[in-house]
């Protein structure tokens, strides 16, 4: 059976190679408000995986993971990490249609959307930024490898159960009150002027009555996540405040906003 958490600090770590990793932890500590923690806070309990499950957390009806592959062929000899869900093999597979043993953002857009839901090329850009090797400077920018497809894999599935665990009303999207509440589970206590931005910068400009598609909102999140451990990094005794070069600012945000 796949874990989700099994891979989560072997690749895929993303902006600046951090050991926070891209995927969600629930927190009982919010940082942000201006207030930060006071102290350093401790390492959350990852989810339950559910033995019902072979991606570890279920999927459908609530429960939360993320899908299984809508089917999908065999190409040549790939290596996987060891203990990946034959599934998830199956859906590199079918993307990697070339058979080169890596997919680009097109074949990965493929294997990521379902009948359900289609992933925009916005949020694969981001995904394919922060899951690659590609930040590395001698590296392609535009591909990404099975062990790095695994740990996106993995990493989507918790932030699926984040999403089912939140849309409360289980309309299939996260509206401003629930993202809220999301991110301050996460252990980010983002203010209400933010959330607008953020509601409304997936609604074109419109935060009223906006909400988030699952794509929208494993975006967002790793966003607020990635920007947030980076101010951290600044903001050593975790006041809610840190001091930041106009240089140091550009190259926190600039590779959120420009994948």
């Amino acid at each position: 059976m796949a874990d989700y958490n099994r891979y989560g600090h072997v690749h895929g770590q993303g902006y600046g190679q951090q050991n926070y990793g891209y995927a969600p932890t629930l927190s009982s500590s919010p940082y942000g408000n201006g207030q930060g923690y006071g102290h350093a806070p401790s390492a959350p309990p990852a989810p339950t995986p559910s033995s019902s499950s072979p991606y570890g957390y279920g999927y459908g009806h609530g429960q939360g993971g993320y899908p299984p592959p809508m089917g999908g062929g065999f190409g040549g000899a790939v290596a996987f990490p060891p203990g990946t869900h034959p599934d998830v093999e199956r859906a590199f597979r079918a993307a990697d249609r070339d058979g080169s043993g890596s997919i680009d953002e097109g074949e990965l857009q493929a294997a990521l959307s379902d009948a359900h839901h289609r992933f925009s090329i916005r949020t694969v850009r981001l995904l394919m930024f922060l899951f690659s090797d590609a930040q590395l400077a001698s590296s392609p920018r535009s591909r990404m490898g099975p062990t790095e497809f695994v740990t996106l894999w993995n990493c989507l599935g918790q932030w699926r159960v984040v999403f089912d665990r939140y849309d409360r009303d289980r309309s299939g999207k996260i509206d401003s009150d629930e993202l809220r509440e999301a991110l301050r589970g996460l252990g980010y206590a983002v203010p209400p002027s933010v959330i607008d931005l953020l509601i409304a910068n997936y609604n074109n400009g419109v935060s009223h009555r906006g909400a988030l598609d699952f794509d929208n909102f494993v975006e967002c999140g790793m966003v607020v996540k990635g920007l947030t451990e980076k101010f951290k990094e600044n903001d050593t005794r975790y006041t809610g405040s840190a001091a930041l070069t106009y240089d140091g600012f550009l190259s926190m945000v600039v590779p959120f906003i420009v994948p």
